[in-house]
């Protein structure tokens, strides 16, 4: 009986400390991103240093084809830079994985209507991820450096990905505001920690191609 309890007892100690261990792992690459990242993070369109172009991420699109408001936010975050002349060309990767889902066109339609140039905005039909947005950005794009544009929640991961897949980049945080800020923002949040640790395997120890390659653009 006494050996029964003992094992059971060793059983739920290990296991118990294997989930402390985890968790401190967890939290500390975390906070190691958001350090790392901390300097190279902007939320003042007016104090980014200048980039000759902007990469903005995808966020999904109406059953309309139009973009969503987290998806709007970034774009227009793009739109002031591009109108205060801190960049000139804008790459706008996405998800096109089928013909009725088009993240990039979206953007672009948007931003054209706002007074962007058609001839300055680029699209990645074939960015499904942060990491493939960030490879693709570097092997197709041959971007070397760049500003990335996406909510603040998501950006130390951006900025991480793309300095480690070799494009120097600075990151415009937009504001988590908007009728997306309650319930999207909690649940958004709560996977970044995961998919940080995700980003930190990709790059350091996978690096895995991205689903589609092709010629440089």
């Amino acid at each position: 009986m006494l050996q029964k309890w003992l094992i059971l007892s060793s059983g739920r100690l290990t296991f118990w400390l294997l989930l402390a261990i985890s968790l401190l792992i967890t939290v500390g690459i975390n906070y190691y991103v958001n350090i790392i990242t901390s300097d190279r993070r902007y939320i003042d369109v007016t104090k980014i240093p200048p980039e000759k172009v902007a990469i903005v991420f995808g966020a999904g699109v109406w059953d309309d084809g139009t973009p969503t408001p987290m998806l709007a936010d970034r774009v227009e975050a793009a739109i002031k830079l591009y109108k205060l002349g801190k960049v000139q060309k804008i790459l706008m990767t996405g998800d096109n994985s089928s013909p009725n889902y088009n993240e990039v066109k979206a953007m672009q339609n948007y931003a054209i209507e706002k007074g962007v140039l058609a001839a300055d905005v680029t699209l990645d039909y074939a960015g499904f991820s942060t990491y493939e947005s960030c490879y693709r950005a570097k092997a197709i794009f041959d971007l070397n450096r760049a500003i990335l544009i996406t909510q603040n929640y998501h950006l130390p991961r951006a900025v991480y990905t793309c300095n480690h897949l070799g494009i120097e980049a600075i990151g415009l945080g937009v504001a988590d505001w908007g009728i997306y800020r309650d319930e999207s923002m909690r649940y958004y949040t709560f996977r970044e920690i995961f998919s940080t640790l995700k980003a930190v395997w990709e790059v350091h120890i996978t690096r895995p191609n991205p689903t589609f390659l092709g010629p440089s653009e």
